[in-house]
């Protein structure tokens, strides 16, 4: 998948108030691997909120495989997300009734993206190269953040989007894991 981010820029309240991102430009082609990094408050997780399609900008245009998301109705933009991008997000964000297997299942059900056997054969199969197979039915309160933070990474994975968004993918983990996570993404 392409990505186009043209002049986007984010403001929270009034015209004089908080500037969160200020015309980021950006161009990513199919493969590439890339960072965003600056100190924290700079805007990096608003960017890449936006660069998901999840918070529209104040101004400028973004470009998903040359489809401008902000033009398509938000159930469209919905199942765009559903099957184009996965997101490990900031923090965890696990349902706490759910366990790690539902987790990681969820985005694939609630996309209608493959059947609920497949599902659960995938998130159980990601479960495993993120070293928690046999975690799979513990719920979150019952894990530790590293553990959460690598059921959020299958969780991302589930329906193999093409573009993959990782807000710190990698914090809770100790230096062997965290090796791993970037290798599987």
């Amino acid at each position: 998948m392409t990505l186009s981010a043209q002049s986007l820029s984010k403001r929270y309240g009034a015209a004089s108030a908080c500037a969160a991102v200020r015309d980021a430009s950006l161009d990513v082609g199919r493969g590439d691997f890339i960072s965003i990094v600056g100190r924290s408050g700079s805007g990096k997780s608003t960017l890449m909120a936006m660069l998901g399609a999840l918070t529209k900008p104040t101004q400028g245009r973004l470009l998903l495989d040359g489809t401008d998301v902000w033009t398509l109705s938000e159930s469209e933009r919905a199942t765009f997300r559903a099957c184009h991008v996965g997101f490990v997000f900031q923090f965890p964000s696990l349902l706490s009734n759910l366990t790690a297997a539902d987790n990681v299942a969820v985005p694939a059900l609630l996309g209608r993206t493959m059947p609920a056997e497949d599902a659960y054969a995938r998130a159980h199969e990601l479960l495993a190269r993120v070293g928690l197979a046999d975690r799979a039915e513990a719920y979150p309160d019952s894990m530790s953040g590293g553990e959460q933070r690598r059921v959020a990474v299958a969780r991302a994975l589930i329906n193999a989007p093409p573009l993959l968004l990782a807000d710190e993918p990698t914090s809770d983990l100790d230096e062997n894991t965290e090796g791993d996570i970037i290798d599987l993404l």
